[in-house]
């Protein structure tokens, strides 16, 4: 799965870590993503989105007695 924010687009970083011998060796800084439901479309799904658009509220989140479009379809 790739570990980018669906509201935002927000990937990973990259970069060195930088030993005290100053080594570098490639790392890389993960975008802090939270798999939440979310309204879209008036429907709810699940999707991955980073702890800032959550907070700053760019997303609404779905309250827990929404149904997904899947679920309702096959209740259907």
């Amino acid at each position: 799965m790739a570990r980018v924010c669906y509201v935002c687009g927000k990937i990973p970083g990259t970069g060195n870590s930088v030993s005290h011998a100053n080594n570098k060796t490639k790392r890389r800084w993960l975008p802090n993503l939270q798999r939440i439901r979310i309204l879209e479309g008036g429907a709810a799904r699940m999707a991955m989105v980073c702890v800032q658009c959550i907070r700053s509220g760019r997303i609404l989140k779905a309250p827990r007695g929404a149904r997904s479009a899947n679920a309702a379809a096959s209740k259907a």
